[in-house]
């Protein structure tokens, strides 16, 4: 039973894309899989109908409040509860939030897998009482878990420092895509193949949407445009800033959350893609980018440089002056058939989820 996620397919979200990509897999190699989501997020494409299966996986909806303070905490609550009642052979906890039941999971006698996606509490978003919650998440998680898994060496070094327990290393995986014409969505936001940068990324602070705007303002490349994807439906105070940044920048456009053909289609045409983010795991949308063969730019917070692109591909953290050269001179740049698919060909050596799926069943057998 896998819990700590909004719930899947096609919710926006790292957790949400790695679960995805993880769970149908496992289904795969003879498991039997129940991922517990979140009411208002587990629906299928008319918005009411809630999904129970999909791709051999169950999916089962608890309510939970839409609040950015007690949405998970109360979800994961009644998740490990429902739990308890289940009596799964494995309870798999995701991220250091969720991580905070799991002394309820273990007082109800259940074998608890953690995985740690990134030390939430470095987050700007999170006051001090909530980065205390998240830091007590982490340190249950990995102290009273029979087994946890990190996704990054960064996350595991700085766990072996902190509590003795350095987790099983897995990384993040992406599928190898089909690539996509331009057709009728390009069309429809009125851009040009290979001529527009694309972020893909939920509109939250610490993934720094305002940095590109400014970047792109000093870019000199005529005919180009910006596009940001990601969900505008919360309407909180950082989403409001970024529509009036994009609203008076020319050229900057918000696709809200996309997925399936119409992301196939942004990735596949782009020039380039950019994560100017201060806090990640390990970038699934960054692996995503690299799939398509896309040539990408990332700032240098140590996530991103675990991902091990050349040095021009990167830039100071809120360096939009650097981000704005070193934007300019991948656009410039020649990118040939082959580069591309090199850039492929590596990433589905080193991030592929079906070695990934190998690997957190056998973390499963070791519990």
């Amino acid at each position: 039973m896998i819990v700590g996620l909004r719930g899947i397919p096609e919710v926006e979200g790292g957790i949400e894309t790695h679960v995805q990509s993880l769970a149908p897999r496992l289904v795969d190699l003879g498991c039997r899989v129940e991922v517990v989501g979140r009411s208002p997020y587990v629906r299928g494409a008319d918005g009411k109908t809630a999904i129970r299966n999909w791709k051999g996986v169950k999916i089962t909806a608890i309510p939970a409040p839409r609040s950015t303070s007690f949405e998970t905490l109360i979800h994961t609550f009644l998740a490990v509860l429902y739990a308890g009642w289940k009596r799964p052979d494995i309870l798999h906890i995701h991220a250091i939030g969720p991580a905070l039941f799991v002394p309820l999971a273990r007082l109800l006698g259940l074998r608890v897998v953690i995985t740690h996606h990134g030390s939430d509490y470095k987050r700007e978003k999170w006051g001090r009482f909530a980065s205390s919650m998240l830091r007590a998440g982490e340190r249950f998680g990995m102290r009273m878990s029979q087994q946890s898994i990190v996704i990054s060496r960064a996350i595991q070094s700085e766990m072996r420092e902190l509590y003795n327990k350095s987790g099983t290393l897995i990384p993040n995986g992406v599928d190898i895509p089909e690539m996509s014409k331009p057709g009728k969505f390009l069309a429809s936001l009125g851009v040009q193949q290979g001529r527009y940068i694309i972020m893909v990324s939920r509109f939250v602070s610490e993934k720094r949407q305002l940095d590109l705007i400014e970047a792109f303002k000093l870019l000199s490349l005529e005919n180009w445009k910006l596009v940001l994807v990601g969900s505008l439906d919360t309407g909180d105070e950082y989403i409001e800033q970024v529509k009036a940044a994009a609203e008076a920048t020319e050229n900057v456009l918000l696709s809200g959350f996309q997925s399936g053909r119409n992301l196939e289609e942004l990735y596949s045409n782009a020039g380039v893609f950019v994560l100017p983010s201060s806090h990640e795991g390990l970038p699934i949308a960054l692996l995503e980018a690299l799939s398509y063969g896309l040539r990408s730019l990332a700032s240098d917070i140590d996530a991103n440089l675990e991902v091990g692109l050349g040095e021009h591909n990167y830039f100071p953290l809120g360096d939009t002056a650097v981000m704005a050269r070193r934007l300019q001179a991948l656009a410039q740049s020649a990118w040939s058939t082959e580069q591309i698919a090199a850039q492929r060909n590596w990433v589905a050596k080193n991030y592929n989820w079906d070695a990934i799926a190998e690997q957190t069943l056998q973390v499963y057998r070791n519990v």
